[in-house]
């Protein structure tokens, strides 16, 4: 089946009766070898087989170029015909995106569904050399101009905006490769994506630029801004044990490795919902099909607890999964960063959620065995850190062009998928040198069922956010999150010692610490993803562990005056602790009510004879 539009809803640079045409010389899976194309350049798309299967050039030896398929190659033969576009990989960027599910190469799934539905019903897959425009390119777009004819404009300005949700404006900017210049023939109205909305006369003196909703974006080339900033203010995530102790500073970057069963996708997906970001853009990069299908169906159920609209309404999903061609996974990763700058341009909070990068590393390391390339450490090839390094790099809290402290900030969370939980294999490892937050998943805290199975211990954050907790929550934020965390140590230490010697070795002061460090597990680190304690306030995490804290100390002078065994001081605390295990069950509200009451039975108890 020839495609009815063009791929990438990009068309080529050249009418592809003029386009350079060579042959198929050799065909190894989703890698393609092609003589005859002299002309093309290094990451040009390309057309290959009868199909027009979408590829991307990925080497050049002479008039020979080797391309990296996005579709299924079966059927495909030596000596069929191959075209250069002459054009990059592209995505679309404008009105349309959010709420929209696309495929590694933004080609829109549930479009492509139908149109399979209608075609082939009998085949549950989309066929190959199908493919349609990322945007709609019938729906039309109310369009209100923030600009007047004659005003000068440059790269990044605001031209105009146009409502995409009842609670989402779409800011149309400039594009950043057009020169200065002065706009004409600006009109309010409504419009397709691609219909000209004005003209931009640039001041060099060169061809007028039109002016559109949308604008078009190569993949592997980072979207330009001012300058970065340095990231200051934390992503809110709702999760304790990484808003406490292990924070993420928007503009940031963390990875979540684990192994099978710890979490990984739970956590990812529970960052999506919660995380005080403007846009989530959602990347399924070779997980499995049910995992893919949980999000498909669940998101568009959840309610934004912003606005009470559809989450996604503000989402984008990238969905490519483990049965897709391993190819289109490299490109999913720089099709959901592009679009996650585009909205950063906007002056938005982007979480960018990748799942797995791991699937993406494989992808890596199969192409590059059928390049034949000279395999590095566990066969991943040998660019395998600068290629991490490209992706990685692209988070950040910048000033964007155009008008004067317009901030946005793109946030990077990877999962990562270790083979066996060893955090030693090089995906992991590359990683570890890039970002900075690490958030390890533990086996054993999962098959003890303590979610989020994050190991306090191995975990760590860069981000230096003491000052704004210390600001915007409490002033006591960072000692008690210092104290915390030496309790969480110390019980650690303690508990290496009661495997060797039993707990009856230790004395009352050592088992006050146990208890801590109990406390602070059980009834502050655990959460549930599917309770009504998935999301919690930064004001209720600073109450509990206030609390839980207060308590410990409580309980820590009682020992220490040696009146009191500790045994008996659990005893007569008994009513106490059993409010402290249900703090996670009050909401924000009722628990800064009894936060005081709490605290003065707490107070009353330690000073009791």
């Amino acid at each position: 089946m020839s495609p009815a539009i063009l791929p990438f809803s990009a068309p080529p640079l050249r009418p592809i009766g003029n386009a350079p045409k060579g042959a198929i010389t050799r065909v190894s899976g989703p890698v393609v070898e092609a003589c005859g194309l002299a002309e093309a350049l290094i990451y040009h798309v390309a057309w290959v087989g009868p199909e027009r299967l979408i590829g991307e050039i990925i080497r050049l030896s002479g008039s020979t170029a080797t391309i990296q398929v996005y579709e299924d190659t079966s059927g495909l033969k030596v000596g069929d015909e191959v075209w250069d576009t002459g054009a990059p990989l592209w995505v679309e960027l404008g009105p349309g995106l959010l709420g929209g599910i696309f495929d590694g190469v933004q080609r829109p799934l549930p479009t492509l569904a139908m149109l399979n539905a209608s075609h082939a019903p009998q085949m549950p897959y989309i066929a190959r050399g199908v493919t349609l425009p990322a945007l709609d390119r019938n729906r039309r777009w109310r369009f209100a101009p923030a600009v007047n004819n004659g005003d000068h404009v440059g790269p990044g300005d605001l031209l105009g905006v146009t409502p995409e949700t009842p609670h989402f404006h779409h800011k149309i900017l400039v594009p950043p490769e057009y020169p200065p210049g002065r706009v004409e023939g600006m009109r309010p109205g409504s419009y397709r994506v691609r219909e000209v909305i004005g003209r931009l006369i640039p001041d060099d003196g060169s061809q007028p630029r039109p002016l559109r909703l949308s604008q078009r974006w190569p993949v592997r080339k980072p979207r330009p801004f001012r300058r970065r900033l340095d990231p200051t203010i934390p992503l809110i995530t709702g999760q304790r044990i990484i808003d406490t102790l292990f924070p993420i500073a928007k503009g940031g970057s963390a990875i979540i490795p684990g192994g099978f069963g710890t979490g990984k996708t739970v956590t990812e997906q529970s960052l999506a919902k919660w995380a005080d970001a403007d846009i989530v853009v959602y990347i399924g990069c070779g997980e499995r099909g049910n995992e893919m299908t949980e999000v498909l169906t669940e998101f568009p159920k959840l309610q934004d607890p912003r606005t009470g609209s559809p989450l996604m309404e503000r989402t984008v999903l990238i969905a490519n999964t483990s049965n897709m061609p391993v190819a289109a996974r490299e490109a999913s990763i720089y099709t959901g960063i592009t679009i996650a700058e585009y909205f950063r341009d906007q002056g938005l909070d982007v979480a960018l959620m990748a799942d797995s990068t791991s699937r993406w590393g494989e992808a890596l390391r199969e192409i590059s065995g059928r390049l034949e390339e000279m395999p590095g450490e566990e066969g991943y090839p040998a660019y395998l850190a600068s290629r991490l390094a490209g992706f990685y790099e692209r988070a950040g809290l910048v000033e964007t062009l155009g008008e004067r402290d317009r901030r946005g900030s793109v946030t990077i969370i990877g999962a990562i998928s270790p083979p066996g939980g060893d955090f030693s294999e090089p995906m992991t490892q590359n990683s570890l040198r890039l970002v900075g937050a690490f958030w390890a998943l533990d086996v054993n805290l999962a098959r003890r069922r303590h979610f989020p199975a994050i190991d306090w211990i191995a975990s760590f954050t860069h981000y230096r956010l003491n000052d704004w907790f210390r600001d915007h929550v409490d002033v006591l934020w960072p000692k008690l999150r210092t104290q915390a965390q030496k309790l969480l140590q110390e019980e650690r230490e303690l508990e290496e010692i009661v495997q060797l010697v039993g707990s009856d070795a230790l004395g009352d002061p050592e088992m006050v610490v146990l208890d801590a460090g109990r406390l602070l597990r059980e009834a502050f680190l655990q959460q549930s993803a599917f309770s009504e304690d998935a999301f919690c306030h930064l004001e209720k995490q600073f109450a509990m562990l206030r609390i839980l804290l207060a308590y410990h100390d409580a309980l820590d002078q009682r020992v220490r005056t040696g009146c009191f065994t500790f045994d008996q001081c659990i005893q007569e605390s008994e009513p106490i602790r059993r409010q402290l295990f249900r703090l996670k069950e009050m909401s924000a509200e009722e628990l800064q009510a009894a936060l005081q009451g709490i605290l003065q039975q707490i107070e009353n108890w330690r000073d009791a004879r």
